[in-house]
């Protein structure tokens, strides 16, 4: 299985690469799900992809949010330009730019992100005949219906990281309460946010009711399904140090490495909100709700405190600079100074030693202490130290050729000298000949294996043997760097819609995201809010996230009868999207959502406890209000107001209003 590790930056990049990735996935300026991570440039993209191919490792760039009609040129040409450069695959959720890259790059690579909510066996199988190459399963499927997929499609899961406790692709809550879209990257993390649940005016629950506890599968790698391909590991938002460290961590499992209890230790101080298997393993234990924030790895106990110092008892080393949290009163601090009991400055503490520090953050109680940040963990050198292992062979007989061939998995390379001479006074010795084509200094590459076919008494200039060592690391280089299929691109046309069709939505069945008749294979998980081949006469609700015409005209030639718009869209947005469906692909019926409210979450499961066909409230800190409700598969959050449009701004032909 594929070990696949986020990148933010550059330097997260390099600290996946020297600790065992095996596949990076990462994200241009545009286009990517996680918008407030740095991100690469198109320079950096440029070298990342290069490195990716000389050192074995695989890099996957997402595009994976929705894209408006405004904003289609501007995908294509990244598309594009990742291509040229032999990208390996490209992740995307916008059904219309997926349909649409398959046809106009016919040996593209791409993608299924989870955004995409693959729930469905009928999902699946539509993207695989579709072309895509492989689906990155949702976080809500157990392992046991994983094994069930029997359709030749790679598939991705997560091993790691977050955890969104709504469908991925189905949360509107940070659209639809900031303004801020999840599904274009700009998620505000409402489910981190504290919230009361009531039962009519009784108060039964209150915290941070939503907010998922972080996915650790370590324990239970070897229980995943031979089915999958890839494990991913989320953290496109962590810092390098983090990267290179839980890198490192699943690089040990899957070599069959033991892991130490310091190490585990180590893994809570990197990023802990408590730990829960999630979906994967059928793990119920998935919300803290006493905490969002990072509670770090247990440290000691505050034993003493005034308004100057703290006084703690360490049961793990404190480095000056490392980070701590105080549990109870969460009070969190970088430790500048640190002091042994004669008031001396030390720069560390050691377990079971007591230790004062200055009191910066006032606290008064006498807490439990836990590490946040850890200086002996701090990666800050990011040169590159992975080497890419070759076979070496040496071939000098007298009167022949002198040969010399680098080969690693699946490149040989071969530099032919002079014919070999006898020497007369100064044989070139075996071990001389090892030592001078094993000198690889910087280049990427280190000795596997070396064999050495000679005659006794040869004569080979050094010099040359310098030579073809050089020559060979270069041309292997390049050998790796061409090694991707050569870009295809084609006209894509489309066919003109004139349908005349009056369509009564009350005698179609709209896609809702539960649809009990599906295969039995997935039946219990499916939420098709997205692909599957209608079998009936159906309409596109709006959770099929339409924000382009492209998205439209696909959706209609897949069979639906009536697109409905993303509520995603502001009115200005719609007319525009209208005009252009109109202008492109000609008369689609459409279906805009003018009133009500908004489904803003759907979670696997009673996430919060409630009685099943019951309404409950969900309060925030703004007194916002949502209804709750739970339908014995799925809890259902909708959205605190109204949808509240004039249907009068939408004058055109083919157009329906949904309430």
């Amino acid at each position: 299985m594929e070990l696949l590790v986020p990148a933010g930056d550059i330097n997260s990049f390099y600290a996946a690469l020297n600790n065992g990735a095996d596949a990076i996935y990462l994200s241009g300026k545009m286009f990517g799900a996680r918008s407030y991570a740095k991100n690469f440039t198109e320079e950096e993209l440029k070298t990342v992809l290069k490195l990716g191919k000389i050192y074995g490792v695989k890099i996957y760039v997402t595009m994976n949010t929705l894209v408006k009609d405004n904003e289609v040129e501007d995908f294509l040409n990244e598309v594009e330009f990742l291509y040229n450069l032999g990208v390996d695959a490209i992740l995307m959720q916008d059904f219309g730019m997926i349909s649409l890259c398959l046809e106009k790059y016919p040996n593209l690579t791409i993608h299924a992100s989870t955004q995409v909510n693959s729930s469905s066996y009928e999902t699946i199988k539509l993207l695989y005949e579709m072309g895509i190459k492989r689906v990155v399963l949702p976080r809500e499927m157990s392992i046991d219906e994983i094994r069930k997929i029997d359709i030749p499609i790679e598939l991705e899961v997560f091993i790691h990281g977050a955890l969104c406790v709504s469908y991925s692709g189905n949360c509107l809550f940070s659209s639809m309460l900031g303004s801020r879209s999840g599904n274009r990257g700009e998620c505000v993390g409402s489910c981190r946010l504290p919230y009361k649940l009531y039962k009519d005016k009784t108060l039964i629950d209150e915290g941070y009711l939503l907010s998922m506890k972080e996915l650790n599968t370590s324990l239970d790698i070897k229980k995943l399904p031979h089915n999958i391909t890839s494990l991913k590991i989320e953290g496109r938002m962590k810092s390098p140090s983090y990267v290179g460290f839980i890198t490192r961590y699943y690089r040990k499992i899957l070599d069959g490495k033991e892991l130490t209890n310091k190490t585990i230790e180590d893994l809570k101080s990197m990023f802990y909100r408590g730990f829960t298997k999630g979906h994967l393993f059928n793990d119920n234990d998935l919300i803290n709700k006493l905490s969002p924030n990072h509670l770090g790895s247990h440290l000691g106990k505050v034993i003493e405190v005034n308004d100057e110092r703290i006084r703690i008892k360490l049961d793990r080393e404190l480095l000056q600079g490392d980070g701590i949290r105080f549990k109870e009163s969460n009070k969190g601090m970088i430790v500048n100074y640190l002091y042994d009991l004669k008031d001396n400055l030390i720069n560390k503490g050691n377990p079971n030693q007591i230790v004062e520090i200055d009191n910066k953050v006032n606290l008064t109680t006498l807490d439990e202490v836990r590490t946040t940040t850890s200086k002996r963990l701090e990666i800050t050198d990011f040169t590159i130290k992975r080497k890419v292992p070759i076979n070496i062979e040496v071939k000098a007989k007298v009167g022949e050729v002198f040969t010399l061939t680098f080969s690693d998995t699946k490149h040989t390379v071969t530099y032919t000298g002079k014919e070999v001479e006898r020497s007369i006074n100064n044989p070139l010795s075996k071990e001389r000949i090892i030592n001078q084509v094993k000198k690889l200094g910087n280049t990427p590459f280190s000795i596997n294996h070396i064999n050495v076919d000679i005659d006794d008494n040869i004569f080979i200039r050094i010099g040359d043997l310098n030579i073809a060592r050089r020559t060979l690391s270069e041309r292997l280089i390049g050998e790796l760097l061409n090694d991707y299929k050569e870009p295809i691109v084609k006209e894509v046309k489309f066919d003109k819609i004139n349908t005349k069709e009056v369509i009564n939505l009350d005698g179609y069945w709209e896609v809702e995201r539960n649809p009990f008749y599906l295969n039995d294979v997935l039946k219990d998980k499916s939420i098709v809010s997205n692909l599957f081949r209608p079998t009936t006469d159906v309409i596109a609700s709006y959770h099929l996230n339409v924000f382009n015409s492209y998205t439209a005209y696909y959706l209609y030639k897949l069979g639906y009868k009536a697109i409905t718009l993303s509520v995603e869209l502001n009115s200005l947005e719609l007319k525009d999207l209208i005009e252009s469906i109109r202008k492109k692909f000609g008369n689609i019926p459409i279906i805009i959502k003018t009133k009500g409210f908004v489904e803003v979450m759907i979670i696997k499961g009673n996430i919060l406890n409630i009685d099943k066909d019951n309404y409950y409230t969900l309060v925030n800190i703004k007194n916002d209000k949502f209804k709750v409700y739970f339908d014995g598969r799925c809890t259902h959050i909708n959205s605190s107001y109204e949808i509240n449009l004039n249907e009068e701004d939408f004058n055109y032909d083919n157009i329906y209003f949904k309430k």
